[in-house]
């Protein structure tokens, strides 16, 4: 009973801890947006809008300015869900929603810098930011195709909030290859982490 009950209670994540941290913050603002009428998937979409925006601004070499509206966005992306809370409408099809959302958001992060390096003939650095994105998406799908099966695969050193504590530094400071490089390389050993994570638990099975 004792591993069960280990098993459906893993440890908390980086994210987890962040989330409880700033619920106190986070939820005056967000019943204040559901006051406005505004909607949780609303916010997801604005959250979206304001990465492609930044975006734009890294494909131009701006990486200081995309930078900060990508960090201006930080707090959008955690509210959605606090609003959903708040206004008893948590649902599978919002997770849904945000999970994808977030996919697309950092997508378009990598795509603009994939763009503005090969326009400088920079392959290396293209070479990076494509690793860094695989590794980036690799992460959220090995979780998402393990919880299908019934696995946990809520583990790994650096989930998405880490991998924005990593990059958003990197851009504002105008060094975008410092945190590109690591989350080349730790974006794609946390997904081995998480593969490993549920080998383990399918072998304990049987």
């Amino acid at each position: 009973m004792t591993q069960v009950a280990e098993q459906k209670q893993p440890p908390k994540t980086f994210t987890d801890l962040m989330r409880s941290v700033f619920k106190g913050v986070l939820d005056p603002i967000a019943a204040f947006f559901n006051r406005l009428g505004i909607l949780p998937n609303t916010m997801t979409l604005l959250g979206l809008v304001g990465h492609t925006i930044g975006a734009l601004f890294l494909f131009q070499g701006k990486m200081t300015v995309g930078g900060l509206i990508i960090l201006a966005m930080a707090p959008i992306d955690a509210l959605d869900g606090a609003m959903a809370r708040l206004r008893g409408e948590s649902s599978d099809f919002g997770a849904f929603v945000d999970s994808v959302t977030d996919r697309y958001s950092e997508l378009v992060l990598f795509l603009a810098l994939t763009i503005y390096y090969a326009q400088q003939g920079a392959w290396v650095n293209c070479i990076v930011v494509y690793t860094a994105a695989a590794g980036s998406i690799l992460v959220s799908y090995v979780r998402s195709k393990a919880e299908s099966l019934g696995y946990d695969a809520k583990v790994g050193i650096l989930t998405r909030l880490e991998r924005y504590v990593v990059l958003v530094p990197s851009l504002v400071l105008n060094f975008p290859m410092v945190g590109l490089w690591t989350i080349a390389v730790l974006g794609n050993f946390t997904a081995i982490q998480r593969i490993v994570h549920v080998r383990k638990q399918a072998r304990a099975k049987h």
